[in-house]
């Protein structure tokens, strides 16, 4: 049976978010996963659907959301259908709920320079194989300035600072660009990159986001399987990352 994906999205329209839709769209429907794109938040209202999904793509910039289509997609996400995205549509999403911000892992808070910063994205060796084989990369874009879970499990960083600011008078850091969370039984993915839709079709970003997408999608069918033959059905331990 083909898992199921729904995309929504929104907000500003400088982040081309109907775009970037278009582009996870094309890649989840080469994988045979049937996708359903919208572009209103209603669409979270009804929560028995979204259980029924594999995975759930949000892709809408700042706006303000009804805190209870948050909790259903937190619901679903609990259950095991996975949730994914990159950048504004993902984690510079509803600045005011902080329910939001818990599930997904971080939130944007600044890019330094603006747009046209040159900068390294770095593939970060870590417990979780689901970047291997892609390099380092450079990258002309905004570059992003998170907080971010101290839980999630980080696969590429970018360090700062680049560009000159008050941030500068601290050490350098290297800040996440790629993570991995859980949330319940959920597999949680985001990648910050994709300030515009040709970001995000630059092929390493596209195979980071394709990969991203295919894992998070396949959580809710191989937790459901594993639990079922542990007879684990209330815990949420003993997982490991790359599973």
């Amino acid at each position: 049976m083909a898992k199921k994906a729904l995309i929504v999205w929104g907000g500003w329209d400088g982040h081309e978010p109907e775009q970037v839709a278009q582009i996870f769209k094309g890649i989840l429907e080469a994988e045979n996963v049937e996708v359903e794109v919208s572009s209103t938040l209603d669409t979270y209202a009804d929560v028995e659907k979204l259980m029924t999904l594999d995975l759930i793509v949000p892709h809408w910039t700042m706006g303000e959301i009804n805190n209870d289509y948050v909790q259903h997609i937190s619901k679903a996400v609990q259950s095991g259908v996975g949730l994914a995205g990159c950048h504004g549509g993902m984690c510079d999403s509803f600045r005011n709920n902080v329910d939001w911000q818990f599930m997904t892992g971080g939130n944007w808070v600044a890019h330094p320079g603006n747009d046209g910063v040159e900068y390294t994205v770095q593939i970060k060796h870590s417990s979780s194989p689901l970047l291997e084989g892609i390099n380092d990369f450079p990258i002309c874009s905004e570059q992003y300035y998170l907080h971010v879970d101290p839980a999630v499990e980080v696969l590429a960083t970018t360090r700062f600072p680049v560009v000159e600011g008050p941030h500068s008078y601290n050490k350098a850091v290297d800040m996440p660009v790629v993570w991995t969370k859980r949330w319940g039984f959920g597999r949680v993915f985001y990648c910050s990159l994709g300030h515009h839709a040709d970001i995000v079709a630059m092929p390493e970003v596209t195979a980071i986001m394709r990969r991203g997408l295919l894992w998070a999608a396949d959580g809710k069918e191989r937790y459901s399987r594993l639990y079922a033959d542990a007879g684990k059905k209330e815990t949420y331990t003993g997982m490991a990352d790359s599973q």
